[in-house]
């Protein structure tokens, strides 16, 4: 990069970037659908942001390092868990989202609609 990978704000906002799966590239490498971020007036750093089916491997990585085991070994309730925490985020916007969940969880795409109705019906209940 350009700017040094040590100035204060590049460090800031690297967890971040890292959490979203995103790329830390210098600003002027940075393409059309890049964000550049400014820091007193001057480009510090461009975030690429992944694709969104990027994206939803990023998040199930991020919550199998979480958890500490591979998803498919967790117990019911904490795969109803993460299937929340999963439609919160978005993830069954993406096509194939409900398969790519299904197979990261080791169930089926039926078992996925039916934890996702269980948090729906709980939601209307309240």
């Amino acid at each position: 990069m350009t700017e040094p990978a040590d100035h204060p704000f590049v460090r800031a906002v690297k967890p971040l970037v890292d959490a979203m799966g995103g790329q830390m590239v210098p600003p002027d490498q940075a393409r059309g659908d890049d964000v550049v971020l400014s820091w007193e007036d001057q480009d510090r750093v461009a975030v690429r942001l992944p694709h969104l089916s990027e994206s939803l491997d990023h998040i199930l990585a991020e919550l199998q390092r979480r958890h500490g085991v591979p998803l498919a070994e967790l117990d019911r309730k904490t795969k109803q868990s993460v299937v929340r925490i999963l439609e919160s985020r978005g993830a069954f916007s993406v096509r194939h989202g409900v398969e790519t969940v299904a197979g990261a969880l080791g169930v089926s795409r039926f078992t996925v609609y039916n934890y996702l109705n269980r948090e729906s019906a709980a939601k209307d209940a309240d």
